[in-house]
């Protein structure tokens, strides 16, 4: 199964079409560090991080499943050894905290994008989470409203990938 994203901001995974929120920055096939936009490519799906104050119980999912702790993070510092990997805050490194105040991370698919290793400065931490009221641009993600993202957890095997298109 394949996810589509377009960078008119439209979710599609079979007859499905969803609304998303992109990067402030819009889509670019050149990603760097910082700069908020979406990365266009073929990204396969890691896993499924969740807050279990907020999801007592895991959503339904084939993902491998994580719970989020109050001290996880992940390191956005290119210099650092670290970089676009989970880390335990506090960390030596610019990290971003995972356990928001506001919804956007109570559910988060890590994107295998520049992970399998890391490039310095190629971008860290692209995300499919939760969107923000009205769908407000994300720093490089692609957000979903929660009932579109329970769904589609609920849809997709292991093996999907997500292809954010020009």
């Amino acid at each position: 199964m394949e996810i589509q994203v377009s960078a008119s901001g439209r979710l599609t995974i079979g007859p499905h079409r969803w609304p998303c929120a992109l990067g402030r920055g819009g889509v670019r096939t050149d990603k760097r560090e910082g700069d908020g936009a979406t990365p266009t490519g073929r990204y396969p799906l890691r896993h499924l991080l969740y807050r279990p104050d907020r999801w007592p119980t895991p959503p339904a999912t084939t993902l491998p499943t994580q719970a989020i702790r109050p001290n996880d993070g992940w390191c956005d510092d290119p210099t650092h050894q670290d970089y676009n990997r989970p880390v335990t805050l506090p960390h030596p490194a610019s990290a971003e905290n995972l356990w928001r105040q506001d919804h956007l991370y109570d559910l988060v698919i890590v994107l295998g994008h520049n992970d399998d290793p890391p490039q310095p400065g190629l971008g860290s931490a692209i995300f499919l989470h939760l969107a923000g009221v009205n769908y407000p641009p994300t720093e490089g993600c692609i957000a979903l409203a929660p009932p579109h993202m329970t769904l589609l957890l609920k849809l997709i095997p292991p093996t999907t990938n997500l292809t954010i298109t020009p």
